[in-house]
This record gives structure tokens, sequence and C-alpha cells, in this order.
């Protein structure tokens, strides 16, 4: 049986939902390698073992709690320098984390600790024998490659998105872990942490997004779009290159290839022409609602259902009829 290691990334004391994403992962490959546990690591200030119960409850068998006042922001060092030695001493067949901002920055520091391959920004992870296996998009998700991991521990990051977390009740016991770094030792401390508008939901964790473009025409109206996200009540606004270069928009909600990449289940596009670019950003959302005058916008392609029409009428009338979905619901 073999055991797998998954890094539960937390933000302000509390699970982000890629932590379960991972842990899901992490449960399908030890239950494909021979039933092993699911060793899943927090990293906090004291209280942030209260998250236990939520990784157990998506199949962490075991939750190694690493608590120090002084890890109430992320450290890279300390974060990295515990999980390596965490992964190296436990003899886990893989290392699962995810690729948010934060993975993008932790799983190389690991996989070079450790003198490992990192597969990074994979959509699927499975088990093949005595491999790991799992996909990595290319060409803007054009393409998938296979990639087969022989090394051990297998070291991946997951996309955000890719895995639907899964309920799958586990012991989740507590064991404390201390940092194989002390937090004064690092040489990166964080000074100050800048908050976005408060309420907002990030575009990595909303499970609906609604994006403009410039088919909005000005950046006054894009409160067509903040008017339908709040209708669902559960969204997030994202926004094309072109609209965040012409400043209607902060560059945080630019979706696409050099912006967010995004996976939620629902995604409606709002006067988005659909350039290559932007759609790599979002060709993994679960379901995509177009809105386009021009009937053969490239968007169309992408999406599982269009209307060809006038922005300006549809949004309202669509944000009508969702408000009152939900008053009926």
């Amino acid at each position: 049986m073999a055991n797998i290691f998954a890094f539960a990334e937390t933000r302000g004391g509390e699970l982000r939902k890629v932590a379960l994403e991972c842990v899901t992962a992490a449960r399908k490959l030890a239950d494909a390698t021979g039933g092993g546990e699911v060793h899943a690591m927090l990293v906090g200030a004291p209280g942030v073992e209260s998250q236990a119960a939520s990784l157990a409850a998506h199949g962490a068998d075991v939750v190694l709690v690493v608590a120090d006042a002084a890890l109430a922001q992320y450290s890279p060092e300390v974060a990295a320098a515990t999980a390596a030695e965490r992964i190296k001493a436990g003899g886990y067949r893989a290392g699962v984390f995810s690729a948010s901002a934060q993975g993008l920055d932790l799983a190389p520091r690991v996989a070079a600790k450790l003198g490992q391959p990192l597969a990074s920004d994979v959509v699927s992870v499975d088990a093949d024998g005595d491999s790991i296996v799992a996909r990595h998009p290319m060409n803007t998700n054009k393409l998938f490659s296979t990639l087969t991991i022989a090394a051990t521990p297998a070291l991946v990051s997951l996309r955000p998105g890719a895995i639907l977390p899964v309920a799958n009740t586990a012991a989740g016991r507590v064991e404390n872990v201390a940092p194989a770094l002390a937090p004064a030792d690092a040489r990166v401390k964080v000074v100050e942490l800048r908050e976005g508008a408060k309420g907002k939901l990030d575009l990595a964790e909303a499970p609906v997004v609604v994006a403009g473009g410039r088919g909005l025409k000005a950046a006054e109206n894009f409160k067509l779009v903040e008017e339908l996200a709040d209708a669902f009540g559960n969204a997030a606004v994202g926004a094309t290159r072109a609209v965040t270069d012409d400043g209607w928009r902060p560059h945080s909600e630019q979706i696409g290839q050099t912006g967010r990449t995004v996976s939620p289940d629902l995604y409606v596009a709002v006067g988005i022409s659909g350039a290559i670019q932007h759609l790599a950003g979002m060709r993994s959302s679960r379901t995509i609602i177009a809105i386009n005058k021009d009937k053969e916008a490239p968007i169309f392609k992408a999406a599982d259902y269009g209307i060809v029409g006038d922005a300006f009428e549809i949004v309202p009338a669509l944000t009508d009829a969702v408000r009152e979905a939900r008053r009926n619901g």
C-alpha cells in the first residue's frame, strides 16, 4: 500500500477550494495504488487545525498540522522545507500540490529540495501499474500530453478547478508537526498584505464567472456584467486582456493566456469575441454560455450555449430571469 501526500492550501486560516481538490486527487491515487493513506498538510497560525474536519471529509486519513503564530501568512521557505522533509521521511508514493499562485511557488521548491521531477499544472492524475500518469494541457488547451512519472515520489501540481472535490470520509486524525525551518530564520518575510475588495469571490474559487469584453463598448457598461454576477450570488467578474489594457477593469480580473486561468461550473462570456489567448484561460469551464451579436464570433465554437444578439438587451433580461429563479428556488 502506498501513502500519498497532499498539501492543503489555506488563506486567512481557511481552506481554499484547491485544498479539497488536492485531497480528492490524493485519495483517488491512494485507492488506485493499493489503498494507502492520504496525509494532508496544513500550515498556518494556531487554530488552523480547525480545518482538519473538512480534509477528513474529503479523504484525508491523517492531517499534518504545522502551526506557528509566525505562519499566519504563507512563508515559502518554511512551507517548502517542512513539506519536503515530511515527504522524504514518510516515503510517500506521490505528492499532490495545487497549481494556484501559491502552489506554483511552493511545488517547484519542494521538487528542488527532493531532487525530483515535477509535473506542473496537470488536469488529471491516475495510477498505471508502478507509474503515476498525469495529463497536461498544451497549445492553449487544444492538445493534452500524457506524462508518465516513474520517479518516487511522483510530484504533481493540479490546475485549480480541474478536479471536482468529492466527499469521501476518512479518519482525519491530527498529527502536530514542527516546522523544518524556524519561521524566524526564514530569509523572506511578509511585511504587508494588501487585500482586494471585501466580499468579492476569487476568480479561481467562484463556481460561476461572468466575463465581459470589448463588446460592452465602454467601462461604465460593465455594470451589466456586475449586475448579472450579483444576481447569481456566487459569481466573480472577469474580463479580457483588451478590457484590462484599456483600464476598464483591474488586471486581477484578466482571464486568458497572460492572465488568470479559471474552471468554473458556469462561464458566461458577454461581448467577448473569443480570441485564442482568452480561450486558453477559460476553455476548461464545465459549461460555457456566450452572448455576442456576431454569429461568426470564435467564442461560439467553444460555447455549450450561444445567444446571438445585443448584449444590452439580453443581459438585463437574463439578470432578471436569474433573480426570479433564485426567488422561486
